[in-house]
């Protein structure tokens, strides 16, 4: 980060996140903090770096059909995942590095605690990374995840999302996001939605479907912006 954009740096607005203990959603009972938070001074080390532009990318590291290919293609509704990472002014953030990961058609994570009864999918690990492009362009292709139930509650479901994982120009602007998909009836009903006042925050985190970047015959896309820092910084996931 430059001295020039260190100075002009606009505060998160505080009404446009959520707050940080939300009983209806459980987990923030233990998560958020009970006493008042700490402010610690940032050194150069947390407003710079690290500089991912050289970072070796492998040739399917963000395209999820073909990353975890076994001997076919995964199951379900082909997407692109697709937009841009900007700052607070709208300038591009380039070379940055975006992880992502979620679960499959059915709604099931590859991971070991994940006991959902949907099956896994032998042809999709549910995981991708790609840089920014010189303009904060980045893209990927995936399976469209299913709901899941979970149990913050007797009849609860998460609505179908992405996890995003945004690193930035310098550790202190690292975002921990998730998309969800337009046109989802579950959105307004998921109790983590609900930590949000703000009906236009909540707008931030749904892709919207983009027929201009859709692969005729193959993929819909959806589009997702992504804002680092400032007042209209896309929502902390674990805020």
């Amino acid at each position: 980060m430059s001295e020039l954009d260190t100075r002009r740096f606009v505060a998160r607005d505080r009404n446009w996140q959520p707050k940080g203990y939300t009983p209806d959603y459980k987990t923030t009972i233990a998560r958020s903090p009970s006493q008042a938070l700490v402010s610690i001074p940032q050194s150069l080390s947390e407003t710079t770096g690290p500089d991912f532009s050289h970072l070796k990318m492998g040739k399917y590291d963000n395209d999820l059909l073909l990353n975890f290919n076994h001997g076919g293609l995964p199951v379900g509704e082909r997407v692109i995942m697709c937009g841009r990472v900007i700052d607070q002014y709208g300038n591009p953030v380039p070379h940055t590095l975006v992880e992502m990961w979620q679960a499959n058609a059915g709604g099931r994570y590859r991971h070991k605690n994940d006991s959902y009864l949907a099956p896994l999918d032998p042809n999709f690990g549910g995981v991708g990374r790609t840089l920014t492009d010189a303009n904060g362009y980045y893209y990927f292709r995936t399976i469209k995840p299913g709901p899941y139930p979970w149990r913050n509650g007797p009849n609860e479901w998460r609505p179908s999302h992405i996890h995003v994982s945004i690193s930035g120009p310098s550790i202190s602007t690292k975002l921990i996001t998730q998309m969800y998909f337009e046109g989802d009836p579950l959105i307004p009903k998921c109790p983590i939605v609900r930590t949000i006042a703000n009906p236009d925050a909540v707008e931030t985190l749904i892709g919207r479907l983009d027929l201009s970047s859709n692969v005729p015959m193959d993929c819909l896309a959806y589009r997702f912006n992504i804002v680092l820092r400032g007042q209209r910084q896309t929502r902390f996931e674990n805020q």
